[in-house]
């Protein structure tokens, strides 16, 4: 059974994507044989309807759209801002990037979205995308996120990650739905966290331009920073022999890799832990530092 991942950074991490690819395509034997790129996902960082991480991508969209296309691999708009009204609907750039994006060829491209307002729009003026429901809509209880899965909507759903290790209720659901469920793996907020959909909305807002008071993390941890080694001992982690010896058997093959507000050296280690076999991820790790293009921290 193959196992897609989602990965961070469509306009953000573009140089890092542009050596990676190559690498991919052309040493398919550095890689595990049982792993794909589903979609690399991502917002420009001007991006009204962005939402879930503030971006700073600043590649043109048409060169992000021609690289894609190259590599056969699924764009993915992340419009997930939680806030829109009807006066947003008719920004220009985000239309603009609807228009670029949505004739993609044989692969189809896609929206990771929250606001219903939101995706009967796109879905009217743009029908050609798919749709992904969003983690920012932070979906903890069970019942809400098989309701979810079952809206025809949406050709994936990415739950909370704390439902990530439920497993008696994940094992329950039918196969057409385990293959709905895209699992975040490496999420490294506090697993308790009470706050995550005002931090969420915060993001919102500020994408919109909006004044309001800044929200403030209530992770006992918040100082740190991301850190992968911490991530890995998120009760919620989800990690490779995860992947191969409990997910995969269960029926379930799509996998998210956060990351989008991090800088191209942790989006590398996630590339080399996820999908490269351990003999070959210092000739990864050493393509990818040694091109003198990349601007890795």
């Amino acid at each position: 059974m193959k196992v897609y991942y989602h990965l961070p950074g469509l306009f953000e991490f573009y140089d890092l994507y542009s050596t990676f690819l190559p690498l991919f395509r052309d040493h398919r034997e550095y890689f595990y044989d049982w792993c794909e790129i589903g979609s690399i996902y991502g917002a420009p960082s001007d991006c009204l309807w962005g939402g879930g991480r503030v971006g700073f991508g600043d590649e043109q969209p048409e060169k992000v759209a021609a690289l894609m296309k190259e590599y056969g691999i699924s764009a993915r708009l992340t419009f997930s801002n939680s806030m829109l009204t009807d006066k947003h609907l008719s920004d220009r750039n985000c239309n603009r990037l609807c228009a670029l994006l949505e004739k993609s060829g044989e692969v189809p491209n896609g929206v990771v979205i929250y606001s219903d307002l939101l995706l009967d729009y796109i879905k009217a003026k743009y029908p050609e995308f798919y749709f992904v429901s969003s983690t920012t809509k932070v979906l903890t209880d069970f019942q809400q996120f098989e309701e979810e899965l079952n809206r025809e909507e949406f050709r994936y759903v990415v739950p909370d990650f704390r439902l990530n290790k439920d497993f008696s209720a994940l094992n329950a659901l039918s196969d057409d739905q385990k293959q709905k469920v895209e699992f975040l793996c490496n999420e490294c907020c506090w697993f308790g966290c009470y706050d995550r959909k005002n931090c969420y909305e915060n993001v919102s807002r500020k994408a919109l331009g909006e004044d309001f008071e800044e929200h403030i993390c209530v992770s006992p941890d918040a100082h740190k920073g991301y850190r992968f080694s911490d991530a890995m001992k998120n009760p919620g982690f989800i990690g490779i022999e995860d992947i191969q010896n409990v997910y995969a058997p269960a029926g379930f093959s799509n996998f998210k890799i956060e990351g989008r507000s991090l800088g191209s050296a942790i989006i590398l280690e996630f590339l080399l832990y996820y999908m490269t076999k351990p003999k070959y991820q210092l000739k990864v790790r050493e393509e990818i530092y040694l091109d003198s293009m990349l601007d890795l921290f």
